[in-house]
């Protein structure tokens, strides 16, 4: 990518570059679309592509939409490098942040969704993308009948989902959640009979269900991670007593959001000291 940029657009400065994330590696979480992404951005910036958009006194700031989207076109370009033949998705939520729609190779912005509270356990387990997309692939041509009805509600139930999303800004009623985690459940039982399912995420969605909470695989499934919906109204409490249980289980958990922002240049001064020593370290 270094190359490739200076080619383009000038010579990229001689750097150091020092990487540092938390984010766990082959878990269907998009690390390598993150480091794809912020790498694209700072190789940018370095040669002068796009501009440096940092003002004075400010903490953190991000590019214009056309910046963004050469980010986004040189950070998929990366992970053509690095997976093969990605679909996108990962790099463009990595560049805009936010919920985006992916359907047929088209990827489209959501508007204004509300940024919601899930738990993000990671069960550990290994599971590779290529055989799990192949064994879906089968089931498919060999009961057509079956499946395609299957992947059909799938969509309605994106499409339910999508308008809920877009619905809650405007009015952030409690309500809303219930049907969300409606659709986690549905949603997961459908993966379930496609086969990317796994004793190990029926057994994160059961110890969370224990809690009254609601848990979906993320990623490709066949084990990696899941997200549980974490409903404004929910006790800490609850939270923790689920974490616990689900430590106990060999898993690991964080608290975090989905529809966050995209990539973002941030000051020095800005970056936690955990963040600033991690890196010092490197």
């Amino acid at each position: 990518m270094c190359l490739a940029i200076s080619a383009k657009y000038g010579d990229v400065p001689s750097v150091d570059i020092v990487v540092w994330s938390e984010l766990p590696t082959g878990a269907g979480l998009g690390s390598s679309a993150a480091y794809a992404v912020c790498l694209a951005a700072a190789l940018l910036m370095l040669c002068g592509a796009i501009s440096c958009p940092l003002q004075e006194g400010e903490s953190t700031a991000r590019w214009t939409e056309e910046e963004l989207t050469l980010i986004n076109s040189w950070a998929f370009r990366g992970e053509q490098v690095i997976h093969g033949n990605p679909s996108g998705v990962d790099n463009a939520v990595g560049t805009w942040g936010g919920a985006l729609r992916y359907q047929a190779g088209k990827i489209t912005p959501l508007k204004r969704v509300p940024t919601l509270r899930i738990l993000l356990t990671n069960t550990k387990v290994p599971r590779s993308t290529k055989v799990l997309v192949a064994g879906v692939k089968e089931k498919i041509l060999k009961f057509p009948a079956i499946m395609n009805p299957v992947l059909d509600s799938i969509d309605a139930v994106s499409q339910e989902c999508q308008s809920v999303l877009e619905a809650m800004p405007a009015n952030p009623s409690p309500e809303h959640y219930p049907v969300l985690e409606e659709f986690f459940d549905i949603n997961q039982h459908h993966l379930n009979v496609l086969g990317v399912g796994h004793p190990s995420l029926d057994r994160l969605c059961q110890v969370t269900a224990s809690h009254s909470l609601h848990s979906k695989l993320t990623g490709a499934g066949g084990g990696g991670c899941g997200i549980t919906l974490l409903p404004p109204d929910t006790s800490p409490l609850a939270v923790e007593a689920a974490k616990q249980d689900l430590c106990a289980c060999g898993f690991e958990c964080w608290e975090t959001k989905i529809g966050a922002p995209g990539v973002t240049l941030h000051s020095c001064s800005s970056l936690s000291a955990q963040v600033l020593h991690a890196l010092a370290q490197s």
